[in-house]
């Protein structure tokens, strides 16, 4: 984010001192996802009320922090909600006020692999993570019935280098023998989700030597673009708003994307990450214990969302048939099918820094090791 800290003081912020919920929901708070099958308790090491800054989103995943039921053990933290495009410049080419943050898994490895960024160490936190081939978009009167249709055609992406994109490029070549060098690519000026996600970070915007990249036309954003006509496809992580609001010749190229992305994760293993925790590397030296208690804190906010999917998703989700879908969720993936650590995501973790090598994004291939905290290699959810 380049905007300065006043500006960052207009954001959602919510101190932990103003929490007045946490004794009403102790109880709940036994049996929680913790770092190493334990629940999170106060050493006599650690001080009383280190103060943190944390950012992100609000998802039904990390509520719990922005609502008062969950603490970060040994800290006095402040929360604040704010777009990933912004997170990544905050961290990478801004301030760097933020202690804990969420962060674009991709765009941190190009900072580290690329621009020698050191400041701030990953934890095995995935705040979200997608399957993606629900993000392709097609005009459906260019003849594209299927992936192979795509070679030779012009593409739009907003940005180029995000996490999305490089995850959609791979799973095209891995998957159906696409590769990004047989796509004419074009750059959009503008983002239509530009508002949700914020500005596009500068390590969104690479582009690799090798391919067909066009930058599109002044004051057009990617969905601009498919409506005229100018493209005839679309990547992009968010639905587009010729998508969204019905434009009569746009389409998803995997209609049952549903049944296209349990049939991936059947094969592969994988549930594609997008996001990832970043803690500043400062005061992990100062605080040893900090990155455990963050874990385990964002493992308590996850669990008690899964609780809350098991006794009332029925009634707080507004769609009619969500009791089936955790269900057939859980049946395909686990109980835990939103998993944080180390070795339950390491096929998605590998398949990531490999996608990013192959397309010529980061200067060497990446290794977990390089990326994350040392501490956190070893974290687990019980």
């Amino acid at each position: 984010m380049n905007e300065k800290t006043s500006d960052r003081e207009k954001s959602n912020t919510i101190s932990r001192r103003d929490f007045i919920k946490t004794t009403a929901l102790a109880a709940g708070a036994v049996g929680v996802l913790a770092a190493g099958g334990q629940a999170a308790t106060q050493d006599k090491d650690k001080p009383d009320g280190l103060p943190i800054t944390m950012a992100g989103y609000n998802l039904d995943r990390t509520r719990a922090f922005f609502e008062g039921q969950v603490n970060v053990e040994g800290c006095d933290f402040q929360i604040e909600q704010q777009g990933i495009g912004d997170l990544n410049t905050h961290v990478f080419s801004g301030p760097q006020t933020l202690d804990v943050t969420e962060i674009g898994l991709h765009p941190f490895m190009l900072a580290y692999a690329n621009e020698g960024f050191r400041d701030y160490s990953l934890l095995p936190i995935y705040p979200i993570r997608v399957f993606r081939h629900k993000s392709i978009f097609i005009r459906t009167d260019r003849g594209i019935k299927g992936p192979e249709d795509l070679r030779g055609r012009k593409v739009a992406t907003p940005g180029f280098s995000s996490t999305s994109l490089t995850w959609l490029r791979g799973i095209m070549k891995h998957e159906y023998g696409v590769s990004p060098e047989e796509i004419q690519w074009y750059v959009s000026a503008k983002d239509s989700s530009a508002e949700a996600a914020g500005k596009v970070s500068k390590q969104e915007s690479m582009v690799p030597k090798g391919l067909s990249v066009s930058q599109g036309p002044e004051g057009k954003d990617e969905s601009d673009m498919l409506e005229s006509g100018e493209v005839d496809a679309l990547f992009h992580a968010a639905e587009p708003r010729a998508y969204i609001e019905g434009h009569p010749k746009v389409a998803r190229l995997f209609p049952d994307f549903r049944k296209t992305e349990r049939a991936y994760f059947k094969q592969t293993g994988i549930f594609p990450i997008m996001h990832a925790v970043a803690i500043r590397n400062t005061l992990v030296e100062q605080n040893p214990w900090l990155p455990e208690a963050v874990f385990n804190a964002y493992s308590q906010a996850k669990q008690i969302m899964y609780d809350q999917l098991k006794k009332m998703g029925w009634a707080t989700i507004s769609l009619p048939w969500v009791p089936q879908e955790i269900e057939e969720t859980r049946a395909l993936m686990g109980e835990n099918f939103w998993p944080y650590g180390i070795e339950t995501n390491r096929k998605a973790l590998e398949a990531l820094c490999q996608y990013s090598y192959e397309q010529g994004l980061t200067s060497k291939r990446l290794t977990i090791e390089d990326l994350f905290e040392p501490t956190s290699l070893n974290f687990t959810e019980s």
